[in-house]
Protein backbone atom coordinates (compact mmCIF):
# COMPACT_ATOMS: atom_id res chain seq x y z
CA UNK A 1 0.00 0.00 0.00
CA UNK A 2 2.75 2.40 0.72
CA UNK A 3 4.20 1.73 -2.37
CA UNK A 4 1.45 2.37 -4.48
CA UNK A 5 0.86 5.88 -2.43
CA UNK A 6 4.09 6.54 -3.48
CA UNK A 7 3.50 5.89 -7.09
CA UNK A 8 0.75 7.91 -7.47
CA UNK A 9 2.64 10.95 -5.41
CA UNK A 10 5.15 10.15 -8.29
CA UNK A 11 2.87 10.06 -10.83
CA UNK A 12 1.07 13.56 -9.63
CA UNK A 13 4.05 15.14 -8.32
CA UNK A 14 5.44 14.48 -12.22
CA UNK A 15 2.40 15.63 -13.88
CA UNK A 16 1.46 18.97 -11.72
CA UNK A 17 3.99 20.27 -9.16
CA UNK A 18 7.61 19.30 -10.81
CA UNK A 19 6.05 19.77 -14.81
CA UNK A 20 9.14 19.88 -16.97
CA UNK A 21 7.71 22.66 -19.70
CA UNK A 22 5.88 24.45 -16.48
CA UNK A 23 8.39 24.14 -13.15
CA UNK A 24 11.62 22.72 -15.12
CA UNK A 25 11.07 24.80 -18.17
CA UNK A 26 12.76 22.36 -20.15
CA UNK A 27 11.93 21.42 -23.43
CA UNK A 28 10.14 24.93 -24.49
CA UNK A 29 11.07 24.86 -28.13
CA UNK A 30 8.37 22.39 -29.15
CA UNK A 31 6.14 24.30 -26.33
CA UNK A 32 6.21 27.36 -28.31
CA UNK A 33 6.71 26.17 -31.87
CA UNK A 34 4.33 23.15 -32.19
CA UNK A 35 1.50 24.66 -29.37
CA UNK A 36 -0.61 26.79 -32.61
CA UNK A 37 -2.80 24.11 -33.35
CA UNK A 38 -4.64 21.42 -30.54
CA UNK A 39 -4.08 18.63 -33.05
CA UNK A 40 -0.28 19.36 -33.70
CA UNK A 41 -0.14 20.00 -29.95
CA UNK A 42 -1.56 16.53 -28.88
CA UNK A 43 0.81 14.84 -31.08
CA UNK A 44 3.90 16.60 -30.03
CA UNK A 45 2.52 15.87 -26.97
CA UNK A 46 1.88 12.08 -27.04
CA UNK A 47 5.00 11.36 -29.26
CA UNK A 48 6.91 12.93 -26.50
CA UNK A 49 5.17 10.88 -23.47
CA UNK A 50 6.07 7.65 -25.70
CA UNK A 51 9.87 8.56 -26.48
CA UNK A 52 9.86 9.26 -22.54
CA UNK A 53 8.50 6.01 -21.58
CA UNK A 54 10.83 3.95 -23.94
CA UNK A 55 13.79 6.24 -23.40
CA UNK A 56 13.25 5.33 -19.46
CA UNK A 57 13.09 2.05 -20.38
CA UNK A 58 16.06 1.62 -22.33
CA UNK A 59 18.49 4.30 -19.90
CA UNK A 60 17.69 2.61 -16.70
CA UNK A 61 18.57 -0.45 -17.36
CA UNK A 62 21.66 0.75 -19.41
CA UNK A 63 23.05 2.79 -16.58
CA UNK A 64 22.46 0.44 -13.77
CA UNK A 65 23.26 -2.84 -15.16
CA UNK A 66 26.02 -1.97 -17.84
CA UNK A 67 27.45 2.27 -17.20
CA UNK A 68 27.70 1.36 -13.61
CA UNK A 69 29.48 -2.15 -13.10
CA UNK A 70 31.66 -0.77 -15.59
CA UNK A 71 32.64 2.45 -13.61
CA UNK A 72 31.83 4.18 -17.10
CA UNK A 73 29.04 6.72 -15.39
CA UNK A 74 30.52 9.68 -17.04
CA UNK A 75 29.71 8.50 -20.46
CA UNK A 76 25.58 8.92 -18.90
CA UNK A 77 25.09 12.10 -21.73
CA UNK A 78 26.67 10.12 -24.75
CA UNK A 79 25.01 6.97 -24.32
CA UNK A 80 21.83 8.31 -22.93
CA UNK A 81 21.45 10.87 -25.85
CA UNK A 82 22.70 7.73 -28.46
CA UNK A 83 19.50 5.55 -27.22
CA UNK A 84 16.82 8.43 -27.72
CA UNK A 85 18.11 9.55 -30.88
CA UNK A 86 17.42 6.12 -31.67
CA UNK A 87 13.96 5.90 -30.61
CA UNK A 88 13.04 9.22 -32.43
CA UNK A 89 14.51 8.12 -35.74
CA UNK A 90 12.03 4.32 -34.88
CA UNK A 91 8.76 6.67 -33.93
CA UNK A 92 9.58 9.24 -37.03
CA UNK A 93 9.57 5.85 -39.27
CA UNK A 94 6.21 5.10 -37.68
CA UNK A 95 4.41 7.85 -37.70
CA UNK A 96 5.79 8.51 -41.48
CA UNK A 97 4.13 5.02 -42.12
CA UNK A 98 0.93 4.57 -39.89
CA UNK A 99 0.32 8.73 -39.68
CA UNK A 100 1.14 10.29 -42.60
CA UNK A 101 -0.24 13.39 -41.46
CA UNK A 102 0.71 14.20 -38.17
CA UNK A 103 3.73 13.41 -39.43
CA UNK A 104 3.82 16.53 -41.66
CA UNK A 105 2.33 18.48 -39.03
CA UNK A 106 4.89 18.00 -36.31
CA UNK A 107 7.23 19.06 -39.48
CA UNK A 108 11.01 19.74 -37.70
CA UNK A 109 9.51 19.52 -34.69
CA UNK A 110 9.73 15.73 -34.97
CA UNK A 111 13.28 14.81 -34.82
CA UNK A 112 13.70 18.05 -32.89
CA UNK A 113 12.77 15.35 -29.77
CA UNK A 114 16.01 14.20 -30.33
CA UNK A 115 17.06 17.15 -28.54
CA UNK A 116 14.57 17.67 -26.04
CA UNK A 117 16.20 18.64 -22.82
CA UNK A 118 12.80 17.39 -20.94
CA UNK A 119 13.59 14.11 -22.59
CA UNK A 120 17.22 13.79 -21.33
CA UNK A 121 16.20 15.43 -18.62
CA UNK A 122 13.75 12.51 -17.33
CA UNK A 123 16.21 10.16 -18.21
CA UNK A 124 18.73 11.73 -16.17
CA UNK A 125 16.43 12.61 -13.08
CA UNK A 126 14.94 9.26 -12.69
CA UNK A 127 18.67 8.04 -11.92
CA UNK A 128 19.98 11.56 -9.87
CA UNK A 129 16.32 10.55 -7.53
CA UNK A 130 17.66 6.88 -7.49
CA UNK A 131 14.36 5.48 -8.81
CA UNK A 132 13.43 2.07 -9.24
CA UNK A 133 12.93 0.64 -12.87
CA UNK A 134 9.21 1.11 -12.01
CA UNK A 135 9.38 4.29 -10.13
CA UNK A 136 11.30 5.69 -13.08
CA UNK A 137 8.37 4.48 -15.42
CA UNK A 138 6.09 6.18 -13.21
CA UNK A 139 7.97 9.33 -13.46
CA UNK A 140 8.41 9.19 -17.06
CA UNK A 141 5.14 8.77 -18.00
CA UNK A 142 3.68 11.01 -15.61
CA UNK A 143 6.46 13.56 -16.83
CA UNK A 144 5.20 12.86 -20.66
CA UNK A 145 1.19 13.75 -19.28
CA UNK A 146 2.65 16.50 -17.90
CA UNK A 147 3.62 17.92 -20.73
CA UNK A 148 1.14 16.69 -22.66
CA UNK A 149 -1.28 18.66 -20.53
CA UNK A 150 1.04 21.70 -20.72
CA UNK A 151 0.83 21.75 -24.56
CA UNK A 152 -3.00 21.24 -24.78
CA UNK A 153 -3.60 23.84 -22.49
CA UNK A 154 -1.44 26.24 -23.87
CA UNK A 155 -2.98 25.27 -27.69
CA UNK A 156 -6.28 26.86 -25.90
CA UNK A 157 -4.95 29.78 -24.40
CA UNK A 158 -3.02 30.48 -27.49
CA UNK A 159 -6.24 30.02 -29.86
CA UNK A 160 -7.59 32.56 -27.67
CA UNK A 161 -4.76 34.83 -27.65
CA UNK A 162 -5.22 34.91 -31.59
CA UNK A 163 -8.70 35.72 -31.75
CA UNK A 164 -8.26 38.79 -29.01
CA UNK A 165 -7.56 42.68 -30.29
CA UNK A 166 -3.73 42.55 -28.62
CA UNK A 167 -1.87 45.58 -28.32
CA UNK A 168 0.58 45.98 -30.89
CA UNK A 169 3.75 45.93 -28.88
CA UNK A 170 2.68 42.58 -27.10
CA UNK A 171 1.98 40.87 -30.70
CA UNK A 172 3.94 37.99 -31.16
CA UNK A 173 6.20 36.10 -29.02
CA UNK A 174 5.69 38.53 -26.04
CA UNK A 175 2.16 37.93 -25.28
CA UNK A 176 2.90 34.19 -25.98
CA UNK A 177 5.86 34.17 -23.40
CA UNK A 178 3.39 36.56 -20.99
CA UNK A 179 0.39 33.59 -21.70
CA UNK A 180 3.23 30.87 -20.90
CA UNK A 181 3.84 32.48 -17.64
CA UNK A 182 0.61 32.81 -16.45
CA UNK A 183 -0.26 29.24 -17.14
CA UNK A 184 2.75 28.00 -15.37
CA UNK A 185 2.27 30.53 -11.99
CA UNK A 186 -1.37 28.05 -12.52
CA UNK A 187 0.30 25.49 -11.63
CA UNK A 188 2.51 26.51 -8.27
CA UNK A 189 -1.12 25.93 -6.31
CA UNK A 190 -0.73 22.24 -7.26
CA UNK A 191 2.34 22.03 -4.95
CA UNK A 192 0.52 22.01 -1.19
CA UNK A 193 -2.02 19.44 -2.71
CA UNK A 194 0.23 16.55 -3.86
CA UNK A 195 2.39 16.93 -0.92
CA UNK A 196 -0.30 16.51 1.47
CA UNK A 197 -2.60 14.25 -0.49
CA UNK A 198 -2.01 11.35 1.83
CA UNK A 199 -1.06 13.19 5.20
Amino acid sequence: MEQFKLLIIILLSAVFVDNYVLSRFLGICPFLGVSKKLDQATGMGLSVTVVMLLATAATWPMQHFVLNALNMGYLQNIVFILIIATLVQILELVLKRFSPSLYKGLGVYLPLITTNCAVLGVTINNILDEYSFVESMVSSFGCGLGFLLAMVLFSGLRSRINEANIPTPFRGLAVTLIAASFVSLAFIGFGGIVENLFA
